[in-house]
């Protein structure tokens, strides 16, 4: 049979956790990457038990499990960009990194390891794994405030400490840095971007009132992913993708979804595949 199909639209694979409340994880990803016109695919790592209130429990993924996800698709549909969420054991990295040795896209990886409650989520020997196997394969990392602490081993809640951490991720094998301010006490929203090249960028936005930000992180990322497989550059993606969750957020700020921090209204103005190919 000839095949017909001729159309090519970017993908991205999401290499993350699962979500049930639909906000976070491989959930948030998928629909912000369709929301941005590319085509999402997912490869589980870890199943939370979880809502708009909290993580109840994680139960593991097994390892041959996810490697055996990551040999499907990549067999089949080689990813344009790739984004990783929750990894949760050595065992997972070391899988992950496998892969990641043999692949020549970008990476955009959130080390997913404080909850929103502030309980660390995986444990120091993974936290390791990750900074000298992941780090330096990853085109961005994007931590919180909580994680950029974790990482620099001190508390980090001035501008300044944020800057400063994120030269010191840089010491550490990061290509780039994204640290994100959501978690500062102001009107005003500062993130920073912090390259191995020495280039120092900021942005910044105003606080949304409101407790619909579930997932918020994970849609940051995964939509640099998505705009870097559309051939944007970092900068551009970085930019592109702070406006997207910051609309996202605003036009689902009076969503009542879950009594917890519910989620972010992705498809606030979706770019459909269909649209995409009539561009």
């Amino acid at each position: 049979m000839i095949d017909t199909r001729t159309h090519k639209v970017p993908t991205v694979l999401s290499i993350a956790g699962f979500d049930g409340s639909g906000g976070a994880g491989i959930q948030a990803d998928t629909k912000t990457i369709s929301a941005l016109g590319c085509y999402a695919m997912n490869v589980l790592t870890a199943l939370p038990i979880q809502n708009t209130q909290g993580v109840r429990n994680i139960y593991d993924i097994p390892t041959d499990a996810v490697r055996e996800q990551l040999d499907a698709i990549f067999d089949d549909i080689p990813p344009d960009a790739i984004k990783i969420g929750m990894v949760h054991s050595v065992a997972l990295v070391r899988c992950i990194n496998d892969y990641l040795k043999h692949y020549k896209g970008p990476v955009t990886f959130d080390p997913v390891m404080v909850s929103t409650s502030g309980h660390q989520l995986i444990q120091e020997d993974t936290i390791q794994a990750c900074i000298e196997d992941l780090f330096p394969k990853a085109t961005i990392i994007t931590p919180n405030l909580d994680e950029v602490s974790v990482l620099v081993g001190h508390t980090v809640q001035t501008l300044e400490a944020m800057q400063e951490a994120g030269t010191t991720l840089i010491s550490m094998g990061c290509n780039a840095v994204l640290v994100k301010g959501g978690h500062l006490t102001s009107d005003t929203l500062t993130t920073f971007l912090v390259q191995q090249s020495g280039m120092t960028k900021s942005y910044e936005s105003s606080r949304i009132e409101t407790q619909n930000t579930h997932g918020s992180g994970c849609t940051l990322s995964s939509a640099i992913a998505s705009f870097i497989a559309q051939g944007k550059t970092l900068e551009e993606a970085v930019s592109n993708s702070l406006d997207y969750v910051h609309q996202a957020i605003q036009s689902g700020q009076k969503l009542r979804i879950g009594h917890g921090n519910g989620p972010l209204n992705h498809f606030f103005n979706p770019k459909t595949l269909i649209n995409y190919e009539m561009d």
